[in-house]
């Protein structure tokens, strides 16, 4: 196996949940319905704080009956282990980090050796996910980051937005990332942490934060920097590749902005908002994403 075949995401781990209980588990506490995860389907989904927002989130991938793997942001897959063997109590599941044996690749074509792949259910335009073996997952450091490189600039201009690259775990509420929209909550399912939450901004439609892409008037500044209408804060830049990039926007201020001639700006960059393909909510003065 080599990176010229499949574009490992070296950003992306791997924890894996198994056990007799684990689909009652699981369906306990994430934001999506996991009952109907079948041995090759995938999902996405969070796990929320109590008080509704975002602890972390996951692709949820399972390779064989009653087991699944949560592809996750690789920094942070030590604590989501830690924090699913949190809420095991008498469940008979066992969690384990295996990001040092299992990676994350990306593929159109079929990947020879993956122990597993799935469609991305967020967005349909999204490349393919192959779960390969570390040990075989071999190839130079420049390839591996070309593909990164390559896979997360495809995502932005999708404007898909992606945990701790487009949001902090813990400050965001699924709406505004627009979980209700990349298949990644089930309004339908049981009780859930943070449920009561999400199907109240769900049925009253307060989120009034949303994704929107953002084009430059030239490269974008870090993730987290302010954007600005005047002297007043309407939203905060995600990730970026050149002058294409993903934020979170008050959209009724970026409204209000634009009704006034007020133009958007991060750092000494102009900005024009983007709409994704795939909302439906109207983004001020924006232009299709493609």
């Amino acid at each position: 196996m080599t990176d010229s075949s499949v574009a490992l995401l070296p950003d992306r781990g791997l924890v894996e949940v198994e056990g007799d209980d684990v689909v009652d588990f699981l369906q306990s506490l994430v934001t999506n319905d996991v009952e109907r995860i079948q041995p090759g389907g995938s999902m996405f989904a969070g796990l929320l704080t109590p008080q509704g927002k975002i602890a972390f989130d996951f692709l949820i991938y399972s390779p064989a009956p009653n087991r699944f793997w949560l592809d996750c942001p690789a920094e942070f897959a030590g604590d989501v282990a830690r924090r699913l063997s949190q809420y095991r109590l008498r469940s008979k599941v066992a969690v384990a980090d295996r990001s040092a044996d299992l990676v994350v690749g990306v593929c159109a074509a079929p990947a020879p050796g993956a122990l597993g792949s799935f469609a991305d259910p967020r967005h349909a335009g999204m490349p393919r996910r192959h779960i390969l073996p570390a040990a075989e997952a071999t190839g130079s450091t420049q390839i591996r980051a070309a593909g990164l490189e390559a896979y997360h600039a495809a995502r932005i201009t999708l404007c898909v937005p992606e945990g701790a690259r487009d949001y902090l775990y813990g400050e965001a509420f699924p709406h505004e990332v627009c979980y209700d929209l990349l298949n990644g909550v089930d309004f339908e399912k049981g009780c859930y942490v943070g449920q009561e939450v999400v199907s109240r901004m769900h049925h009253r439609g307060v989120a009034k934060t949303r994704i929107a892409g953002v084009r430059g008037s030239g490269a974008l500044p870090a993730m987290g920097a302010e954007i600005s209408a005047g002297e007043h804060p309407v939203g905060q830049l995600g990730s970026s590749h050149g002058e294409l990039g993903i934020a979170l926007i008050r959209l009724d201020r970026a409204d209000e902005a634009v009704a006034n001639g007020v133009p958007l700006r991060a750092a000494d960059v102009t900005l024009t908002l983007r709409r994704p393909d795939w909302v439906n909510y109207d983004v001020p003065a924006a232009e299709a994403a493609s």
